[in-house]
């Protein structure tokens, strides 16, 4: 049997980390979120350093999204990445988290420091450099999220009311009766 799989994903600043951690909470389920900075470890090298080798070679992403997809597979659980919902396209519920640039920006502000407008140009850069990296690895437009059950503006709701409306949907989507033939 198949198991129950949340797969949520967003862009840098939506809040997927945080929410897909307090969704598993909320379920007693796993939290798969297998990143470049545990392949680095894995690997023993520095996280700088596999950033440098993934930029010049795609087999880093496609390792490392290979390998989160397969530890998703194992059980009930929470996966949280930007690729989610579509490196584990029969996951129960796919959720995508969006939210504007500038809220995104002060999120990340928020958590890192340093200046608002320099976090703001550097993720309108890493959300280019992804989107095209995204496309040219497995021809994925992360800007187009049709494939998802669930879409959230964090704009909207903070960290604990994104999760509960995922957990919702989640709990409705297990409970709701079978369809009458």
């Amino acid at each position: 049997m198949m198991p129950k799989i949340i797969a949520i994903s967003g862009k840098s600043g939506c809040g997927n980390t945080t929410a897909s951690k307090l969704v598993a909470q909320k379920l007693g389920i796993e939290f798969i979120n297998y990143t470049f900075r545990t392949m680095a470890e894995e690997k023993g090298i520095s996280f700088a350093e596999l950033l440098r080798l993934a930029s010049e070679d795609f087999s880093y992403d496609r390792e490392l999204d290979r390998h989160q997809a397969e530890l998703a597979r194992m059980q009930d659980c929470v996966i949280g990445s930007r690729l989610a919902m579509w490196m584990v396209p029969d996951a129960s519920l796919k959720v995508y988290l969006r939210g504007s640039p500038e809220s995104r920006a002060r999120r990340i502000h928020n958590r890192e420091g340093g200046s608002l407008a320099e976090v703001m140009a550097f993720t309108a850069e890493r959300d280019a450099r992804d989107r095209m990296r995204y496309r040219d690895i497995y021809g994925i437009d992360n800007d187009d999220f049709s494939e998802a059950d669930l879409v959230i503006n964090t704009d909207k709701w903070d960290a604990l009311g994104v999760a509960s409306i995922i957990v919702e949907a989640f709990r409705n989507l297990n409970t709701r009766a079978p369809a009458q033939g």
